[in-house]
């Protein structure tokens, strides 16, 4: 095989697999854990959020770091780390959960640079949205089955099985890492990313100034605080609803993003052009998914699942589609900066959905926060149709 499926860039999504296995458990076991210490939702959000949101404020350094000390040896460092986070779990409280995503956090900034801006490095321009779909396939793999095992963990009561599926993680995660070989063109960023560290935070004004920037970040955060409010608090409002699983949910939810990005990987546009109809249809789709989980609490576990499969859809497809269309009209000077700039606006989007999103519940219900990131698909249909005119390519 060739190109985005050849042998070298599929140890990179084996080892991407296996380093977004513990998350898939987590985002179960956190809310479940943190509800039964009397947590409020508030409380919750902020823990969940604490990953990503640390994730996006690392990210300015990750790259000079990577550029510096090479990716191999900044790899096996962060996962060793990783490890340490993971254990954390296994015998803290919140308090000592709280610090495990910010460590967490720390490691995933490292991690996702070093692969996703190896990866758009690496391949030839017609190939590059297949490389980014394929790592974002396998860092929502684990999704499929991870919650099914975190309620099945959760429900036996026995904290030892938590913690024999965190330390095997941690370790199969480190032989993955500590046994990869990474050729310097595919897996490390170009001389121009050492410059990260100290443009990023200058460059923070192109998000307002760069109408491409501008378009596709306002997207990406908007999609990514629904997307953050589901993964948030989904096993919590699951028992609220007549044959509702918080498992099943999140099972259907990432099965069709895993599917969908295999077999529209070569769908997803990879010209340059912005095609505001295919936009509009994604936020659509992310609108009527947010809407039928509102209404699932009256109409029960079919709307539930119906939304789980259309925001597996439109997760599965607004990435990947709006990281490609970056690539091609960012100016080439500080491309990898402006996207680094751009994945943060998606790092903090989730953060946020648990962040914000924890209040509304605690004040209203989870059936009317959904309904609340309903309405942000809808309004985001319009922006993308408003600027889609001006921006087109």
């Amino acid at each position: 095989m060739r190109g985005a499926l050849s042998w070298p860039f599929l140890r990179l999504y084996m080892l991407t697999l296996l380093y977004f296995s513990a998350n898939s458990i987590l985002n179960v076991i956190i809310p479940l854990k943190g509800a039964m210490l009397g947590a409020t939702n508030t409380t919750i959000g902020i823990i969940m959020g604490a990953y990503l949101f640390t994730t996006m404020f690392i990210r300015p350094w990750a790259g000079h770091v990577i550029q510096k000390h090479g990716a191999i040896k900044v790899l096996r460092t962060i996962l060793i780390f990783n490890g340490c986070a993971l254990l954390l779990y296994t015998f803290t409280g919140l308090e000592g959960y709280f610090a495990a995503r910010v460590l967490q956090g720390v490691c995933t900034a490292f991690f996702s640079m070093a692969l996703q801006l190896g990866i758009i490095d690496a391949l030839p321009d017609q190939d590059r949205s297949q490389g980014i779909s394929m790592y974002s396939l396998c860092a929502s793999m684990p999704g499929i089955l991870g919650p099914l095992l975190a309620l099945g963990i959760w429900h036996t009561g026995d904290g030892h099985y938590f913690t024999v599926a965190m330390i095997t993680i941690a370790v199969l995660t480190g032989v993955a890492g500590y046994s990869a070989k990474m050729d310097k063109k595919e897996a490390e960023p170009p001389s121009v990313q050492s410059e990260r560290g100290a443009t990023m935070f200058q460059s923070f004004s192109q998000l307002v100034k760069n109408p491409h920037l501008c378009k596709c970040s306002g997207l990406m955060l908007t999609a990514s605080i629904i997307f953050g409010a589901v993964t948030t608090f989904i096993p919590l409002y699951a028992g609220q609803i007549k044959y509702g699983n918080a498992g099943i949910y999140l099972m259907l939810q990432a099965g069709t993003v895993v599917l969908a990005r295999f077999l529209l990987r070569k769908k997803i546009p990879s010209d340059g052009k912005w095609r505001s109809s295919f936009m509009m249809g994604i936020m659509l789709i992310l609108a009527i998914a947010a809407l039928s989980v509102s209404f699932s609490a009256l109409g029960g576990a079919v709307l539930f699942y119906i939304g789980a499969v259309l925001m597996g859809i439109a997760q599965a497809l607004l990435y990947p589609t709006l990281t490609t269309y970056l690539t091609f009209v960012l100016p080439q000077a500080n491309r990898n900066v402006l996207i680094g700039l751009f994945i943060a606006m998606a790092d903090l989007g989730v953060s946020l959905g648990g962040v914000i999103m924890g209040p509304v519940a605690d004040h209203s219900s989870y059936s009317f926060m959904y309904l609340i990131c309903s309405i942000l698909g809808v309004a985001m249909m319009f922006f993308t149709y408003d600027r889609s005119k001006k921006m087109a390519v």
